[in-house]
């Protein structure tokens, strides 16, 4: 039997656990019909929260509803892919390629350019209405969801919002869906990129709480034909401190080591096997792969809070640094914008993902911290 926990970076879990309330204005809005406002949705929250989970977790509704999806992410040429995707399923619902009016537009074209001259911006309406038109006549729609909006290019984005408001008026069966990380996302919506896309719906990804976390994982055990006693699932449940990313890591590591045993057990040594490979394979990927990518300050920043036992504040942050209240504030904002850390309060700052306290002590020496900047 396959292990029923997902713990890669966007993978379908078993249960999508804590996250049903999000999608039901998505599917509101599927059933109410054009500009409804799930249809216009942007997914927001840290890390391995399951940003890209709830995108994934949208289209296969969509698809139930029998809808059309096209999934992209916010890089270079993002409209160019777009509109080469819709003109591949025109092709495939309507009467083949000689059916479209548009028929100047070449994979190869589209790709090399991150802005859509205004002609081809005509162009892609034109493709899309006339997928739609289709679409409409069958009752369903076509679903477009967007991950990593906070690094997406701002004339695409400023486009794609001008295309899908100029449908959304025509009363045509599309939706938009996107997902990045809060701060970089509010701050891409303040720069007056688009209007439009400020009225859409802000769903904030959050922890799943801890009795959501241990009914998923005694669901998924008993499905899997395993013995697990109450203790333990409140163990692993507790472990995981609702961080979506570490439930899958935890129900990965407990089912692993419980499916090696003929009788199918979890025992309490197994357990803590399981949460020990959890958290070193959450500091490995997840931890690892955001530290890396920061600044020698920001590092040092982080390296500094960690020396606190809970959240840390700014000042004391600052005196550690030698330096004052403000520059300590410039690497905090940075920080924030990143989703390493939230603010927890006036002054207070802490960890967004779980035990990265913990790594950070363990890995301060090899990050060669300075004593003062």
């Amino acid at each position: 039997m396959r292990n029923p926990f997902k713990p890669t970076a966007g993978a379908m879990p078993p249960l999508l656990v804590g996250r049903g309330d999000a999608l039901d204005s998505f599917e509101e809005g599927i059933e109410d019909g054009p500009g409804s406002p799930g249809l216009l949705t942007i997914f927001t929250g840290a890390r391995g929260v399951g940003k890209t989970v709830m995108l994934s977790a949208a289209e296969d509704l969509a698809k139930e509803h029998g809808w059309v999806t096209i999934s992209d992410t916010a890089t270079p040429g993002l409209m160019a892919r777009l509109g080469t995707a819709m003109k591949q399923h025109l092709e495939r619902l309507g009467d083949g390629p000689t059916r479209s009016r548009v028929t100047a537009i070449s994979v190869a074209g589209w790709g090399v350019t991150r802005q859509l001259p205004p002609e081809k911006q005509v162009e892609w309406r034109q493709i899309a209405t006339e997928l739609l038109d289709i679409l409409s006549g069958h009752e369903t729609g076509l679903l477009i969801t967007v991950d990593e909006i906070h690094a997406v290019d701002r004339d695409e984005l400023t486009q794609l919002a001008a295309a899908i408001q100029h449908l959304i008026r025509e009363e045509q069966p599309i939706a938009l869906l996107m997902a990045g990380i809060p701060k970089a996302v509010s701050d891409l919506l303040n720069e007056d990129v688009s209007t439009f896309l400020r009225r859409a719906e802000r769903v904030d990804l959050r922890d799943v709480p801890i009795a959501d976390v241990r009914n998923a994982l005694e669901e998924t055990f008993s499905a899997s034909g395993m013995s697990i006693s109450r203790e333990q699932l409140t163990r692993a449940a507790q472990s995981t401190g609702g961080y979506p990313f570490l439930i899958q890591l935890v129900g990965y590591q407990v089912w692993r080591l419980a499916n090696r045993r003929t009788d199918r057990t979890v025992t309490d040594e197994a357990m803590t096997e399981a949460l020990d490979a959890a958290r070193r394979r959450l500091g490995s990927t997840v931890i690892a792969a955001a530290v890396n990518g920061l600044s020698d300050v920001d590092k040092t920043f982080l390296v500094m809070m960690a020396d606190d036992n809970g959240p840390s504040r700014t000042s004391e942050i600052a005196s550690r640094l030698g330096q004052t209240t403000k520059y300590a504030g410039v690497y905090r904002k940075r920080l924030i914008d990143a989703a390493m850390i939230q603010a927890t309060g006036t002054g207070l700052v802490d960890f967004t993902v779980p035990f990265m306290r913990e790594w950070l002590r363990e890995h301060a020496a090899s990050m060669h911290r300075p004593a003062r900047l």
